[in-house]
């Protein structure tokens, strides 16, 4: 389906585009307070703030939308020795709990998301529930990952093993 693989392609650009911007905004932040509070004598604590919400953003949104499968770090002690069936079985298993935990937790994130519009950021006044929102993406989008991994597992497709001879590989 090559028009699906150009739709998902434009879309990652565009996820890393994002993650592009939040990083520019910490940098940004960071560089003038530094000048701020060097230059001028002058701290400023939106820089600060600002930080802070650009980082919890970059990271959730980069967790669920940047990052593939294979750059995520694993621990495969158990899974790297095994045969390809009970690997298969092992991330059958890991899938189904990852998807049961994140779909049991949603209500109760959720509920404290919507529960957070009382409060708001001491500088910049950005409330609560704007600011965790990128959390329930995040969920919904580990949910999503898993369910198709989970997909690919029950029609025998695995990724390949992990190979620590790899430049990549986090082992």
């Amino acid at each position: 389906m090559p028009a699906l693989r150009l739709i998902a392609g434009r879309l990652h650009r565009f996820a890393e585009g994002v993650a592009g911007v939040l990083l520019a905004v910490i940098f940004v932040a960071f560089i003038i307070q530094i000048v701020f509070r060097y230059a001028f004598n002058l701290p400023v604590g939106w820089t600060s703030e600002l930080s802070v919400v650009a980082w919890l953003w970059l990271v959730l949104w980069g967790a669920a939308f940047v990052l593939k499968e294979d750059d995520e770090i694993r621990l495969d002690l158990l899974s790297g020795g095994a045969g390809r069936r009970a690997r298969l079985v092992m991330g059958g298993i890991c899938a189904i709990a990852i998807i049961t935990l994140y779909g049991m937790s949603m209500p109760a994130a959720y509920s404290y998301v919507s529960f957070m519009k009382v409060e708001s950021t001491s500088y910049l006044k950005i409330r609560f529930d704007w600011l965790f929102s990128i959390y329930l993406v995040f969920a919904l989008a580990v949910i999503v990952r898993y369910l198709w991994l989970l997909w690919q597992l029950l029609r025998n497709r695995q990724p390949p093993a992990a190979d620590p001879a790899q430049t990549g590989s986090a082992l």
